[in-house]
């Protein structure tokens, strides 16, 4: 089980809570209390952020399985309160699919690169695959200027060894 305050002893969780929450989300997670369960209202309050940005917050960890909620129903008045925890200990599996998500794409990116031959036009910089490229007669359809074979091995190759890291760091090496 990871504890929220150990886990946000890592520059990388710190990173990528940023990227999730913003600066006030993470404010909130470095303010939220240690034991017990908290409304939204409470948060606000004792942490001194704005209520939305409280709400915004805790719907984005509820959505990476960060944060639960238990709801209660007020019998006088049939008002619902959320009672807020955070669940760092899901942090690893959340992490985890993420990367998978980032390595697709970057397969994807990989494959493209592999499998095309591009042209590139030397004035605006657009870039075309040779199909592109000669479907308008390796005239740029921007500015009218003659397209250049692009070399993309560096590019191609910056993307292998980032998809190969990745799967080294799941385990999928």
């Amino acid at each position: 089980m990871v504890a929220v305050e150990d886990a946000l002893k890592s520059d990388a969780v710190r990173a990528y809570l940023f990227r999730l929450v913003g600066e006030e989300g993470l404010d909130l997670i470095d303010k939220f209390p240690v034991e017990g369960e908290y409304s939204d209202e409470d948060l606000a309050e004792s942490t001194g952020i704005n209520l939305n940005s409280v709400r915004h917050t805790l719907y984005t960890l509820y959505g990476k399985r960060l944060a639960e909620y238990r709801r209660i129903k007020n019998s006088e008045t049939g008002w619902l309160t959320y009672l807020w925890v955070l669940k760092f200990e899901n942090l690893d599996a959340t992490l985890s699919e993420e990367m998978d998500d980032i390595l697709d794409i970057l397969k994807a990116r990989e494959d493209y690169e592999l499998l095309n031959d591009f042209y590139i036009c030397g004035k605006c910089g657009l870039r075309y695959t040779f199909d592109e490229a000669m479907a308008r007669d390796f005239i740029c359809i921007n500015c009218d200027e003659k397209m250049d074979h692009f070399d993309n091995d560096l590019l191609a190759e910056a993307l292998k060894r980032r998809v190969d890291a990745i799967k080294e760091n799941l385990g999928k090496a």
